[in-house]
């Protein structure tokens, strides 16, 4: 999911950098204060789950967690994203600096349509399915966004985007069954948490 430095052409690096910009605005102004410690753990878990990279060929694959990411904090999974990202850039050389904005954009914008799309069923649907759904949609539609990133970056990243989507959906069926578990569990433990609202 980290796309490196050197790779992507301006006017995709230019797009990252603006949508990200907007969307960090955004989420900073919808965190609340008595979401700082959900995001604290959040941001923590994307952290360290983007650190454990099995090389599939070209690229390599690993947990993210924006679907979790984005039920739970909406447009605040900006930043939550974008300081994981810089830590993860700056002390072990993932990703890039530059292409910063278009990694975020990658992983948070997904996040948050997913959250959009499954937060109004939560408490009508069991959260096993729900937090499935978030999982499985966040990792796959972030490949498809990584893919389009690489795509309109030039015809030769063709063969390397139909790659990431292919070796990214048993992630996305891994990330599935995780946040599964981990949405049935934070219902059960603390259901204010998963059903407070947010803009």
């Amino acid at each position: 999911m980290h796309i490196v430095d050197g790779v992507l052409s301006t006017p995709v690096l230019a797009a990252g950098i603006t949508i990200t910009v907007l969307g960090t605005g955004l989420g900073l102004r919808n965190l609340s204060d008595d979401k700082l410690p959900q995001a604290a753990v959040l941001a923590a878990c994307f952290f360290v789950a983007s650190l454990i990279h099995i090389p599939l060929g070209p690229t390599s694959v690993h947990l993210i967690f924006n679907g979790l990411i984005g039920l739970l904090l909406g447009w605040a999974a900006f930043p939550v994203v974008l300081i994981g990202l810089v830590l993860q850039a700056i002390f072990f050389g993932f990703g890039g600096l530059i292409v910063l904005g278009v990694n975020c954009l990658n992983i948070a914008l997904p996040a948050i349509v997913i959250g959009l799309v499954v937060r109004p069923w939560l408490g009508r649907i069991p959260a096993v399915a729900l937090g499935f759904a978030a999982g499985f949609g966040a990792v796959l539609l972030t490949s498809l966004f990584v893919a389009l990133s690489l795509a309109l970056s030039g015809e030769g990243f063709i063969t390397s985007a139909k790659l990431v989507v292919i070796g990214h959906l048993p992630v996305a069926v891994i990330e599935g069954v995780v946040s599964a578990f981990a949405l049935k569990l934070l219902c059960k433990v603390r259901p204010s948490l998963a059903m407070s609202s947010y803009q």
